[in-house]
């Protein structure tokens, strides 16, 4: 009985055409695997006698050994030609400059402003975005009837807490901690309730400075943004002031500039004024001091905050904020640097 099975199994192999690495791999599926034939074959041994097994041995060890040495036959034809043929990575190799990615718009403008301001003698300083009332509205003197405590301008986690909206918080963090003089940056994202447009978000990104030391004037704070628009704009951009009103800066201004989408001819940007305003800015108040245990009559200080998106908007000449947050490859590739 062995040796009849041994026999049918010899003629399908010798008859089993090989003429591709996959009807090699089927081949080795069915003839030298655990659950094929050849393996079924071991197990009729148990029935018969001691010298019935020596000769149904060998003719199944004659099948089993035809079966493997067909499969190696093959196997120099087909499965070492493909290994050939595959591509060898030698990954100690130096890198072949493929493209590199791409830097955020407004996380270029951030740095640049960064970088600028820190030639002037600023540090950065960060907060968190959800924020008690105390370093949020209280302590910048926003009374509890001010507009911007009113839901349709902030969003209310819960009567403590709020997103914050502007990172004035830091500055009122860092004053509470740190001894003047205090020369420092605040960037981060901060949470409004507006209605989404061109010129605005729900949400976006801005950087505030506070400079606090003894006789600080408003000279100061002047020399201090022209020298910033001198860098960043790198041309002879027109400059204006004027007066404002902030609750934690007494006097207060606002500083426009010449629009540099349409240089003064008139857009959407800039509401066909030919100006564009690009930060608020003014002398920090006395009360605030106070409020953060700092001696009103020894030091002075002031403050600025502007918009990461507006200067975004008017240096790479783009007319539509809401395109910052669309994560459209095909403008943030516009912003790969070369290699």
């Amino acid at each position: 009985m062995v040796q009849d099975k041994c026999k049918e199994l010899n003629t399908a192999i010798n008859l089993y055409v090989i003429d591709s690495a996959e009807s090699l791999e089927v081949f080795r599926l069915k003839y030298l695997t655990k659950k094929s034939p050849i393996q079924d074959l071991f197990s009729l041994l148990k029935d018969i006698t001691l010298e019935e097994k020596k000769i149904a041995g060998q003719y199944i060890n004659e099948v089993k050994q035809l079966a493997e040495s067909k499969f190696e036959k093959y196997k120099e034809s087909y499965l070492n030609l493909n290994i050939k043929n595959k591509t060898v990575i030698d990954y100690t190799l130096a890198h072949n400059g493929q493209k590199t990615g791409s830097r955020h718009p407004l996380q270029i403008t951030l740095n640049n402003i960064i970088q600028i301001f820190s030639k002037l003698g600023f540090t950065v300083s960060e907060g968190p975005e959800i924020e008690n009332d105390w370093h949020n509205f209280s302590a910048l003197n926003f009374p509890a009837e001010h507009p911007a405590r009113d839901m349709q301008d902030t969003f209310f986690v819960n009567n403590d807490y709020a997103l914050r909206t502007h990172t004035s918080s830091v500055q009122v963090r860092l004053m509470e901690a740190t001894k003047p003089p205090i020369r420092s940056l605040m960037p981060g994202r901060v949470y409004r309730n507006e209605a989404i447009s061109a010129r605005a978000n729900c949400f976006f990104h801005q950087l505030e400075g506070l400079y606090i030391d003894k006789e600080v004037s408003f000279a100061d704070l002047k020399y201090t943004l022209y020298e910033f628009v001198k860098k960043f704009f790198n041309n002879d951009v027109k400059v204006r002031f004027r007066p404002s009103y902030f609750p934690f800066t007494e006097p207060s201004a606002e500083m426009d500039i010449s629009c540099q989408i349409c240089k003064g001819k008139g857009c959407n940007v800039c509401k066909h004024s030919g100006w564009v305003e690009i930060l608020g800015c003014g002398m920090v108040d006395p009360q605030v001091f106070t409020n953060c245990n700092i001696d009103k009559n020894i030091y002075s200080g002031f403050a600025f905050g502007m918009g990461i998106e507006r200067l975004a908007m008017l240096q790479y000449g783009i007319n539509d904020l809401r395109i910052f947050f669309d994560n459209d490859t095909r403008f943030l590739n516009q912003f790969v640097p070369e290699n």
